[in-house]
């Protein structure tokens, strides 16, 4: 595997490797601190987008199949740029593509709000989404790489503040609209935030380039990357799944109301970020296979209890089960792919983030089908029983 050095610098005359962040010093302090930043503005870049859809719909009046197509842009966007990012990373170091990819996003966000063409919004939300996607591989990377330098459990925590960032951007942007801020002065505030982020995470983000021409712009997972990415794919499918038809599954309980449906994705959202952020210190107490394990068995739980239970309090109190399941999981393939010695970890977190995507972009449609097929009841016990697969794989991610 790459011997993947991170340097951070900062300032003029002050540098730093990755294996320095390994001491317990007000260095290695920064260099946390700044990758949870980097996270926590992807978490607010991501969501600032969501409240304004209706807006979007509205300016362009699209109809429910026409904004559905264009949603399909932002995920497309990401899917072009995701794979391709392992290779910049590799030549222009984390530090460049996260600036770079942050760049883009802050350039595109005042046009998602202000954009009334059809066809320049699509194609503004294919920039956006390449963006994100290169955003989220290079600052995996550098996670990954902390990680290993501080010989420590911190995947989870980083992953949690972009849950946090994905709350705050959310209600923040929905806040600020309510209050009666236009959408872009709205997205301004959240703008500027995400620039005094940047300045803050700037000078800790590794700059070390792997000098390797030989290496492919694309590559194809294999062998173990490939497993970890199915694994992947089946947890942000399950995520997918609480995300778009929770609501509709809640649903179907008669004493549940149209207004209290959206709480079950709210209550999985709060306790998945709980759970990232007080992750590493449960992996460090446990052991990554006993959490592993009871993760993707809560989830499957949670799955299989929101069907089965006849009362919505209850069934709305199983998707905190699945919330505090889902977690830690996710973080920990991460880790396991930046750890394995099958590919590069650059490309292998790369290859496995497109598969992962891949799953919370065809979950919707997959659902959907499944659900006619047999029912959405049904297809939430087969996420169940996809979990389970996970469960089973514990041991071996954990290895």
């Amino acid at each position: 595997m790459l011997n993947f050095v991170a340097r951070t610098t900062y300032d003029n005359d002050t540098f730093m490797t990755a294996l320095d962040a390994a001491q317990p010093n007000k260095l290695h302090q920064r260099v946390n601190l700044g990758t949870r930043l980097v996270f926590l503005i992807a978490g607010l870049s991501m969501s600032a987008w969501a409240p304004l859809v209706p807006f979007a719909s509205q300016r362009l009046q699209l109809t429910g199949a026409s904004l559905g197509g264009l949603l399909l842009c932002l995920g497309i966007g990401s899917l072009a740029a995701m794979p391709v990012t392992g290779a910049l990373v590799a030549r222009f170091g984390c530090r460049r593509v996260m600036l770079c990819s942050t760049l883009v996003v802050l350039a595109v966000l005042p046009l998602l709000a202000t954009l009334d063409v059809m066809w320049l919004m699509a194609a503004t939300l294919m920039v956006f989404g390449a963006g994100l996607g290169m955003l989220d591989v290079a600052m995996n990377v550098q996670a990954v790489e902390v990680e290993k330098a501080a010989a420590k459990p911190m995947m989870s925590g980083f992953h949690g503040f972009f849950s946090l960032g994905g709350i705050l951007g959310a209600g923040a942007v929905s806040l600020l609209l309510g209050a009666g801020l236009t959408p872009l002065q709205a997205v301004g505030v959240i703008m500027l935030l995400m620039v005094l982020l940047l300045l803050c995470s700037l000078p800790t983000l590794m700059t070390e380039r792997l000098h390797q021409p030989d290496q492919p712009w694309l590559v194809i997972p294999r062998g173990w990357v490939a497993f970890l990415g199915c694994l992947c794919f089946i947890l942000f499918l399950a995520e997918g799944a609480v995300l778009d038809w929770s609501a509709l599954l809640l649903l179907q309980s008669p004493g549940m109301s149209v207004a209290h449906a959206g709480l079950g994705y709210a209550i999985f959202s709060i306790a998945m970020t709980i759970g990232r952020l007080t992750g590493d210190k449960v992996i460090q107490r446990f052991g990554r296979y006993p959490v592993m394990l009871t993760g993707a068995l809560a989830a499957a739980a949670g799955m299989t209890l929101a069907v089965l239970l006849p009362w919505p309090q209850a069934a709305l109190l199983a998707f905190l089960l699945v919330g505090f399941g889902l977690a830690n999981t996710v973080p920990m393939l991460f880790n396991a792919a930046g750890n394995q010695q099958d590919m590069p970890a650059n490309l292998a977190i790369s290859a496995m983030t497109t598969l992962g995507y891949a799953g919370i972009l065809s979950g919707p449609a997959l659902i959907g089908f499944i659900s006619q097929w047999l029912s959405l009841s049904g297809a939430f016990l087969l996420i169940a029983l996809l979990l389970l697969a996970v469960a089973a794989s514990a041991r071996l991610v954990a290895r």
